[in-house]
């Protein structure tokens, strides 16, 4: 059974004059959970039962989604990485994260949350990624529907697809669920973006971003740099691997293979795996931390690449 009722109560914090929300439940060393677009910590409430007692467990709202306020005055140059970046890392760093993070990460999260490992490197003990951006894109890398959507999304249309149409919760998000969502799912989803107009900015601006046949050049040298060091890095990562999955296709994947000291698992699911298969994935992940966590163990999660089929 799939839940619909938030893990725990938001907790809210005032980061450059906006207030952000976020969940910080239990104790020890923090488990960072982050969701990317159009989603909110909402995204991670049935994963998260299976970490209790595992750690000190945060999931954190982006500017402008989930409770998270708006920003304003909005426009076509709010919400993008850089500005999603800064009031993120503010919030991380006002809640005290520590040295031994474990980051989980999803969508936009991902991008966010390797960006931050890459530069406080000596202070991740793990990272879990699933459907995520891992290297620059190539329009080729879209299926063919996929493609027209998002080159409308990033086209003077954008405005009249999401701003108007909420084309973003109400389409990709839905029809990227192989089960479906209830009322009640969509119920919560959709409040952050009920008013048509600039409170829906989030969930334009980060199509836009994508870092797809070298634009915009900001975000490509931000996820390339950081794809170049997870090449390298020896801390322990586990890949949860989506079937069908959707951005992460066979290149990808066969990408991200490569990396070392890595443990893959493979789960049903298209983008928001975590609304097909969250018993998996936190099944998977506490089995993750906890190895990590024992004792004289903090690097030794297998250092091959290991992969294991759906449970």
């Amino acid at each position: 059974m799939i839940g619909t009722t938030p893990f725990a109560p938001l907790k809210h914090r005032v980061i450059a004059g906006k207030t952000m929300a976020y969940i910080d439940e239990g104790e020890g060393d923090a488990i960072v959970l982050q969701h990317g677009n159009p989603t909110s910590s909402y995204l991670w409430r049935n994963v998260m039962p299976h970490l209790a007692g595992h750690g000190r467990l945060i999931a954190c709202d982006l500017i402008g989604m989930g409770d998270s306020d708006k920003l304003a005055p909005s426009g076509p140059d709010r919400y993008h990485f850089a500005e999603q970046r800064r009031y993120l890392f503010e919030l991380w760093d006002a809640l005290e994260l520590g040295d031994r993070v474990v980051l989980v990460l999803h969508d936009w999260g991902s991008a966010l949350g390797f960006d931050w490992a890459n530069h406080n490197r000596s202070r991740v003990q793990g990272i879990a990624y699933m459907e995520s951006i891992v290297t620059p894109l190539h329009w080729s890398d879209f299926p063919p529907d996929g493609r027209q959507l998002f080159q409308g999304f990033r086209s003077a249309g954008g405005e009249e697809l999401i701003l108007q149409q909420n084309a973003f919760v109400d389409g990709v998000l839905p029809g990227s669920v192989l089960r479906g969502l209830s009322d009640a799912e969509m119920g919560h989803y959709r409040r952050p973006f009920l008013h048509a107009g600039e409170d829906r900015r989030p969930t334009l601006s980060w199509p836009r971003d994508l870092p797809i046949d070298g634009e915009p050049a900001n975000v490509v040298a931000v996820v390339a740099a950081d794809s170049q060091w997870l090449e390298r890095a020896e801390v322990p990562k586990l890949f949860v691997n989506a079937v069908p999955g959707a951005i992460m296709n066979e290149r990808v994947r066969e990408y991200v293979r490569t990396w070392p000291n890595q443990t893959e698992i493979t789960v049903a699911g298209s983008h928001y795996v975590q609304e097909d298969s969250p018993r998996e994935i936190g099944g998977a992940l506490a089995e993750f931390v906890s190895r990590l966590r024992t004792p004289d163990k903090r690097s030794d999660v297998p250092g091959e690449n290991t992969q294991t089929e759906p449970r």
